[in-house]
């Protein structure tokens, strides 16, 4: 952590809950500490997460009361987890499973607040700002408490939401999913209306996410990415001269709306003839049905199910690889998408959610959405395509590479948060924007 840097004319102090925040997990805790940590070495910053991610944010070099503040709710987040445990939402049921974890939520804050509160009436912070949790749906309690000691209060980035596609109704079902036509109604929830009333500036992490905004807030939003890349994490590079046959490979939990069924029956052909060999890495509750699909298309020797890979060892699998298949149709932010960019990798992805937002037609190929027999033609011919012009794959990675560690990293995009903090605190400011690096 920095001991302040002058923006501005401004010693920015920001004080940050992460509330999911461990720089040892995925997913969302490792986004929230990712980001902390950025937005530290540009401004001075104290974080405030849950107790749960003491230990590993200690092992990490910080010292806790200077640099972080834990705040211990387990006793109604642990209640809540073992709820959805026996309602079946661990492993699937990503709404169900938001929706329970939420309800410790409140509590956190509560402790903040009472912990912190005479500090931020004081003028101690410039800025309070959640990152965490990303999801819309959760409320804040601090954001009028914040707007009434005059200090500005900001949301996120949030991301979610994402309806599922027509015609993947099984998959949602699979998915565990079923309460998710219910999404909607978030906004009858108590505070929905209130947290961005009294929000100052609200970060948005999708398109999708944004067009979910009342209108009347708008004003406040601004349009940053959710994931990013640490460049000193992807080292490796993709050395490799694609040729025949071609290596492809996937990396993500193995879940029914990740993809890795239609994936698996779109390359059979191929893989059959010598022409590509697929790496599908990860587990999840869908290996059983992947292991069946392999067996019943009669590509053992052409698809490898690798199993779980430890998150530091995944760019490895990926430099090794010509390919990043990853059609996943309802994917929020697309951070699998990003770390293969950042070795080289071009990504085949579909026109849905968070990952098309990351690409261009330079850097990855897009394909369009329609129904799972429609997707899985969809991906045949795209692999034919590649299959037949290999050097494609060549020219698309260096481009994502380039595009991935321009604009997508975390520095560059703690700068944009930055931004946003200035802007707030000087409204002679322009709005910021997230623009690739000159």
């Amino acid at each position: 952590m920095l001991d302040g840097v002058y923006l501005q004319g401004n010693c920015v102090r920001v004080l940050l809950l992460a509330e999911a925040c461990n720089p040892e997990w995925v997913s969302v805790p490792l986004v929230g500490w990712s980001h902390a940590q950025a937005i530290g070495r540009v401004v001075h910053t104290h974080l405030v997460t849950q107790v749960r991610n003491r230990d590993a944010i200690k092992r990490a070099g910080l010292v806790e009361g200077r640099d972080f503040t834990v705040i211990d709710t387990e006793v109604i987040a642990r209640r809540a987890y073992q709820l959805a445990g026996l309602l079946g939402a661990k492993g699937k049921s990503w709404t169900l499973m938001t929706g329970l974890m939420s309800l410790a939520y409140p509590y956190y804050e509560q402790l903040v607040w009472k912990q912190f509160g005479k500090r931020i009436r004081a003028g101690e912070f410039d800025i309070v700002h959640r990152l965490t949790p990303v999801s819309p749906v959760q409320p804040s309690l601090l954001a009028k408490r914040c707007a009434d000691a005059g200090v500005p209060f900001v949301l996120g980035p949030l991301n979610g939401g994402l309806a599922w596609p027509p015609g993947f109704e099984a998959a949602r079902a699979r998915e565990g999913e079923r309460i998710s036509i219910l999404r909607d109604l978030y906004r009858l929830m108590p505070g929905y209306y209130a947290t961005r009333r009294h929000a100052a500036g609200i970060l948005i992490a999708s398109k999708n996410t944004l067009s979910q905004q009342p209108r009347g807030y708008r004003e406040k939003c601004v349009y940053i990415p959710e994931n990013a890349i640490e460049p000193g994490r992807f080292t490796a590079r993709r050395t490799r001269t694609a040729q025949i046959p071609v290596r492809a490979v996937f990396v993500g939990r193995l879940v029914p709306y990740k993809g890795a069924d239609m994936l698996i029956e779109a390359a059979a052909p191929l893989v059959r003839d010598g022409k590509l060999l697929l790496d599908i890495v990860g587990d999840g509750p869908d290996m059983p049905v992947l292991r069946e699909r392999v067996k019943r298309l009669g590509v053992e020797n052409g698809v490898t199910l690798s199993g779980w890979v430890d998150h530091a060892k995944v760019q490895d699998r990926l430099i090794e690889a010509d390919l990043f298949a990853f059609p996943s149709i309802r994917e929020f932010g697309g951070g699998a998408v990003l770390e293969a960019m950042a070795v080289g990798l071009a990504p085949m992805i579909v026109d849905y959610g968070g990952p098309a937002e990351l690409v261009t037609p330079e850097t990855a190929f897009v394909l369009p959405l329609g129904t799972p027999a429609e997707l899985v033609q969809q991906i045949r011919q795209q692999l034919q395509r590649i299959v037949a012009d290999p050097k494609q794959l060549d020219l698309k990675g260096a481009a994502a590479l380039e595009r991935a560690h321009s604009i997508y990293t975390w520095d560059y995009k703690a700068r944009r948060v930055v931004d946003t903090y200035c802007w707030l605190l000087n409204r002679h400011l322009p709005r910021p924007a997230f623009e690739p690096a000159a």
